[in-house]
């Protein structure tokens, strides 16, 4: 059993494949659907989870994003919310903004505007998905492989490191070195939320994951919105 874990990266999708016995590769592509091809034709992979928000609200804040900022406290800052669906068709962030304050009440961040066309991408393409497709996020994950509260910023000497040991205590031991060429623009931090994404998918192809919420929201695009872990 293989799984896949992305998160996104400047040159699009960082993916990393885990299986029962640990880490089986790295590759960088440029969408998700690029990156589920690659794992189907390699690996025939059963999972693939994402961090991305899946399942876009129609007027508020999502559970999900809700009871992942209290659960990573004080890493909490590390969640945005994620925009409403208005916002996310608009064409520019000035009218993004807009749109999100009349359908929710509250302006849309710069920090969640910059993800937005990843996040278009990926609603469009979940529904085609060949594989199950779930939504994760890094630090949800590492806060549920630490089992307490995880104090230092992943781009801290300190928080990497933690990091790192957390996956190798997951059976995760990650290569130390990839090639500068071919992973151009991904950084160390990627690479670390992309195993913790390949840990969840792990746990979801075998059926350990929980999910924030507990019961997953379904809005307007009938999607299961949650935070897998």
């Amino acid at each position: 059993m293989t799984v896949l874990g992305l998160d996104g990266c400047k040159g699009g999708w960082i993916a990393i494949a885990v299986d029962d016995s640990g880490y089986v590769d790295t590759f960088v592509a440029p969408t998700v659907a690029a990156a589920e091809s690659v794992g189907v034709e390699r690996w025939g992979i059963e999972a693939m989870v994402i961090d991305i928000p899946i399942g876009i609200p129609d007027t508020g804040p999502r559970l999900a994003d809700v009871e992942a900022r209290r659960f990573i406290k004080p890493r909490h800052n590390s969640v945005f919310p994620t925009p409403v669906r208005a916002a996310l068709e608009a064409p520019d962030y000035n009218a993004a903004r807009i749109a999100s304050l009349s359908a929710s009440g509250k302006s849309l961040s710069k920090q969640a505007w910059a993800i937005s066309d990843k996040i278009r991408k990926v609603d469009a393409w979940v529904r085609g998905a060949q594989v199950t497709a779930c939504e994760g996020h890094p630090e949800v994950s590492f806060r549920a492989m630490a089992g307490e509260p995880i104090e230092h910023y992943k781009k801290t000497l300190s928080g990497a490191m933690l990091r790192w040991q957390l996956l190798g205590g997951e059976g995760i031991e990650l290569p130390g070195s990839l090639d500068a060429k071919a992973f151009r623009g991904v950084d160390l931090d990627d690479v670390h939320d992309a195993a913790a994404m390949a840990w969840t998918a792990r746990r979801v192809a075998r059926g350990e994951a929980v999910s924030l919420p507990a019961e997953p929201e379904v809005f307007s695009d009938g999607w299961q919105s949650a935070i897998w872990f």
